[in-house]
């Protein structure tokens, strides 16, 4: 770990090992954040290249001062992991080794309080993860409509309050806009029934989870860059997913199915008439959870769960 940073990334050992990394590979690190695992790929590289994306400008600009010993193996762009096959096809980059996808929020994005994304400080409604994207918070949370509002929590927050908050930013708003994150957190609170506010997590927790997710598209993201990953790793090359919660693992896994899936000619046909192969095979069954001593440093990688394919 380094000290400067006092940040060890989720599931790393984990990842490292299911990459399987050549010194002479090709590997994309499609979710740069704090360029913790990045930093482990290329220390494992000499000849070899990581192709690292962010949508994030503040992460790729710590990233270059983290990774500045390894930058003659680093390429760093801004970009939506969504437009991976795009970027890999601008950089000339036939196929990779290695793909690693860290879907979570990264840490300096909830900790910097200016950011938006956080109910526990007070900030400009922004949760935009790329600060040149046209829709916040804000104007999310402002402008559309109450159904829309309420299948946003419901489905992306599995808030089971969300038709009565909803219905509590639709009637605030009405008087003046809902301008700031705890102005939000505590409209959302007054929503809420007396048990709810009983529970352990923070009552706004899933509702901040569900705005940011639509804000920044990332459920839509997800199926695009998983085909591009599929279609741009060589034979043998691994594609290691780590997700935060139940929505994108759903997502992970039924996509891992489909491309893992052969012949799917009824039982009764006597030969194969699809002519489908399976386009990666699942090194893991199961998701890779962290153990005890991580979750003991880092309570945030409670949820997180690792996917690992292998293309055939």
């Amino acid at each position: 770990m380094d000290v400067d940073y006092g940040h060890r990334s989720v599931l790393l050992d984990e990842c490292i090992e299911a990459l399987a990394i050549r010194p002479d590979g090709v590997y994309v690190d499609g979710t740069l954040g704090r360029a913790g695992h990045s930093l482990e790929i290329v220390r494992r590289l000499t000849t070899g290249r990581l192709i690292a994306l962010d949508r994030d400008e503040t992460a790729l600009a710590a990233a270059r001062e983290r990774l500045a010993a390894h930058m003659d193996r680093v390429t760093l762009v801004h970009s939506n992991f969504s437009r991976l096959g795009a970027v890999l096809d601008e950089l000339g980059v036939d196929g990779a080794d290695g793909m690693l996808f860290d879907l979570g929020v990264s840490s300096p994005q909830l900790d910097d309080a200016s950011r938006g994304f956080s109910y526990r400080q007070d900030a400009p409604l922004d949760m935009r993860m790329d600060r040149d994207a046209p829709l916040t918070a804000r104007e999310l949370v402002n402008t559309y409509p109450c159904e829309e509002l309420r299948r946003i929590l419901l489905d992306y927050g599995e808030e089971r309050y969300a038709p009565q908050i909803a219905r509590a930013i639709c009637e605030a708003r009405e008087k003046k806009p809902i301008e700031t994150t705890l102005e939000l957190a505590e409209l959302i609170r007054g929503a809420m029934p007396a048990k709810a506010l009983r529970e352990k997590q923070h009552p706004a927790k899933r509702s901040f989870q569900a705005i940011r997710i639509a804000v920044n598209d990332e459920l839509g993201e997800l199926v695009p860059m998983l085909d591009a990953a599929e279609a741009h790793l060589k034979p043998g090359g691994r594609l290691a997913v780590i997700t935060f919660h139940s929505l994108e693992d759903r997502i992970v896994k039924q996509k891992f199915k489909e491309l893992s899936t052969g012949c799917i000619c009824p039982p009764e046909f006597p030969v194969c008439v699809c002519g489908r192969t399976p386009k990666i095979r699942l090194v893991t069954r199961k998701p890779i959870v962290p153990g005890l001593d991580e979750l003991d440093g880092n309570p945030r990688s409670r949820s997180a769960k690792l996917r690992v394919a292998e293309k055939c």
